[in-house]
């Protein structure tokens, strides 16, 4: 049984050590290099005695910075990834809770390091990794690491804005990936397109299912997605065959029309997730690829990334929702009602997940921890952790899962009880319209939707009178030039809300 992720790295070099590993289009490195890297980055740590404790890793996304990951875990720490786009104070917030003795950065990021309240040691990857690699010393650590042991903490900010860091093991980990390859059928052949910056659980979908099957991982440029034809270009010419992106990346590219000048010639698997597909954009891209296969992944940071799965392979109608579908194997993800029941087909419930996905909670905050990580309600005779994530869904009658709205987005108005995602599924119907958001006012007790496209606000006005009942109609429509996200892809609504509340829009 394996118990260590680093076993996926071990066999990948023996297997292919000459291969392509990672790659940004400037730095590539074999499994061959990975493993030197690695290895002499836990050499490193284990020398000054960083060994079961936070790394703290500041580096440009690079495929240098997943060897530091790596070598963080040889040395029976846990890496805590920050990034140059986090705003100061969160990388801040970050230091203070987890305290870490070191820091690995490249040389620039060293610089803005200096200028931290840092008050452990920071270490230049350029010096660290050509240290002569001491295999007595990793295996005397590997040793005692067992497959509870955590090996990263990812921070964030979910909808209060507040950083939170997610813990998370081994066993979780490979639980996830073992699963995830299975679904995407990821083969040495695989090419994969990261998108997602390295500071989020979202990368592990291309860094550990590379190393177990030893496919290939280019991390695109970011600047890329600005320019959606240079993008697919790029995609082409590394023949990239397998993307797992969030769903505004996607968008991008179909609602620039990006499609009428270049296609993507060598994608066949399409992997998505963070929010809601509208539909209108998603058969755009099923016209164009019709023989790739497309995956709406659904899952939280505090169930290892993502815990259920779904298959669309069929045009949907603007008026259908595409399934978040069904649980990985060896996760249950459960739909709990308000009086801790299980939900029947049809009903809504609060998704809750249990299984080995299942982290282990919040570093530093078990308060916290203790809210959203709680004892089964279904299980009243022994210990068994479950996370609720505060997303409502149902099931219809084939057990297929549907993500409804998050728990805070519902809301009471004019006596009625409203979800804001049906009044954005509506919105997001409207020709013109890319993508569509709807916050509640509470103070004023007023509905507003904020969207980004060529539409205008009274021709959206028109049509949600046409689509909602009086009530849902959003008493203000705010069109803006490019709809804000946090890194993880999803629209930023606490930055939407300061608009309103600052009296901005």
């Amino acid at each position: 049984m394996q118990t260590n992720v680093l076993e996926y790295l071990e066999n990948a070099v023996q297997k292919a050590p000459n291969k392509l590993a990672y790659s940004d289009g400037t730095v590539h490195l074999t499994f061959k290099d990975v493993s030197q890297r690695s290895l002499a980055i836990g050499t490193f740590l284990i020398d000054r005695r960083h060994i079961n404790e936070p790394v703290l890793i500041f580096m440009k996304r690079s495929p240098e910075t997943i060897t530091a990951y790596y070598g963080t875990i040889y040395a029976g720490s846990y890496y805590v990834p920050i990034d140059e786009e986090m705003p100061s104070i969160r990388m801040s917030l970050i230091i203070e809770t987890v305290k870490p003795k070191a820091m690995i950065c490249d040389r620039k990021t060293a610089e803005v390091a200096e200028q931290m309240n840092f008050e452990g040691t920071i270490y230049l990857y350029d010096d660290i990794v050509s240290t002569e690699v001491n295999l007595h010393a990793i295996e005397a650590v590997r040793k005692r690491v067992i497959d509870i042991d955590p090996i990263y903490v990812v921070f964030t900010s979910g909808s209060t804005g507040v950083p939170k860091g997610v813990v998370a093991c081994h066993r979780s980990v490979i639980d996830y990936i073992d699963q995830l390859s299975e679904i995407l059928n990821v083969s040495e052949d695989t090419v994969f397109g990261n998108q997602t910056p390295l500071y989020l659980d979202a990368c592990l979908k291309e860094l550990f299912p590379t190393l177990k099957h030893t496919a290939t991982a280019y991390i695109i440029p970011k600047q890329l997605f600005m320019f959606p034809v240079k993008l697919i270009e790029f995609m082409n010419l590394h023949k990239i065959n397998t993307v797992c992106w969030v769903v505004s990346a996607l968008t991008i590219i179909s609602s620039l029309k990006a499609f009428d000048k270049v296609i993507p010639e060598h994608l066949k698997t399409v992997a998505f997730g963070s929010e809601v597909f509208p539909v209108k954009q998603f058969n755009l891209w099923k016209k164009t690829l019709p023989e790739a296969r497309f995956i709406n992944l659904y899952g939280p940071t505090e169930a290892t990334g993502m815990s259920t799965f779904y298959e669309a392979d069929r045009f949907f109608e603007e008026d259908e929702i595409i399934p978040i579908g069904k649980a990985f194997k060896n996760t249950d993800v459960m739909l709990i009602t308000e009086d801790n029941q299980l939900a029947e087909p049809g009903e809504i419930g609060e998704i809750c997940i249990r299984g080995t996905s299942v982290t282990m909670g919040y570093y530093g905050a078990f308060d916290k921890t203790n809210t959203v990580f709680v004892q089964n309600p279904l299980n009243p005779h022994f210990l068994e952790t479950i996370y609720k994530t505060g997303d409502i869904g149902r099931k219809d009658p084939d057990g297929n899962l549907y993500f409804v709205s998050r728990k805070d987005h519902q809301i009471k108005h004019m006596g009625h009880r409203i979800e804001l995602g049906e009044i954005e599924m509506n919105a997001n119907r409207i020709e013109g319209i890319h993508s569509a958001c709807c916050i509640y006012d509470k103070k004023t007790e007023k509905i507003n939707l904020f969207y980004d496209g060529t539409t205008e606000s009274k021709e959206v006005l028109k049509h949600l009178k046409a689509a909602l009942p009086r009530y849902m109609v959003p008493t203000r429509i705010h069109p803006i030039a490019k709809m804000p996200l946090t890194a993880n892809g999803k629209i930023d609504r606490v930055y939407l809300k300061s608009l309103i509340e600052n009296g901005e829009v």
